[in-house]
């Protein structure tokens, strides 16, 4: 049985572990996951001052999303799901929590930028390519910038 809940600042070493092993299922190499860890490192701040949710499996941690407010505008920074359960559903499942969060917060849309295996998973889900941006983490490397607006 699966459940979603507000995430706690004490699981932050836990949601960070949990996007490191979600990134790494892409197959990256090691530099590329060096400075994933250091610049995708969840903090406790993050947790208690913006929309973050974890859900959760037989009272594991499975997979979390973090929106990040930045006054009224407002960007996806975090969606990871750990790697065994990839493919199952709680992708879907934590998506439409988010929605539903973001519309009783009156969040109308948002910005993901986003890997290019991960985008496939957002278009799904009715995200708008929104351009392109570099890559914080590799020189050189473009990766898709989407939108997402909800309807009301």
């Amino acid at each position: 049985m699966s459940n979603i809940r507000r995430a706690k600042t004490c699981e932050s070493e836990i949601l960070s572990h949990i996007a490191v092993e979600s990134e790494a299922y892409w197959g990256y190499d090691s530099d590329y996951m060096e400075r994933f860890k250091s610049l995708y490192k969840i903090t406790k701040e993050f947790i208690s001052e913006n929309l973050t949710f974890v859900i959760q499996y037989d009272n594991n941690i499975i997979g979390f999303y973090g929106i990040l407010i930045n006054g009224k505008e407002f960007s996806l920074e975090y969606f990871f799901i750990e790697p065994k359960s990839i493919g199952k559903g709680y992708g879907k499942l934590l998506w439409n929590h988010m929605i539903h969060e973001c519309e009783n917060l009156n969040i109308n849309k948002f910005v993901i930028v986003t890997s290019p295996q991960a985008k496939d998973f957002y278009m799904k889900m009715g995200a708008l390519p929104f351009g392109e941006v570099a890559s914080l983490l590799k020189k050189g490397r473009i990766i898709p910038r989407l939108i997402y607006t909800i309807e009301k």
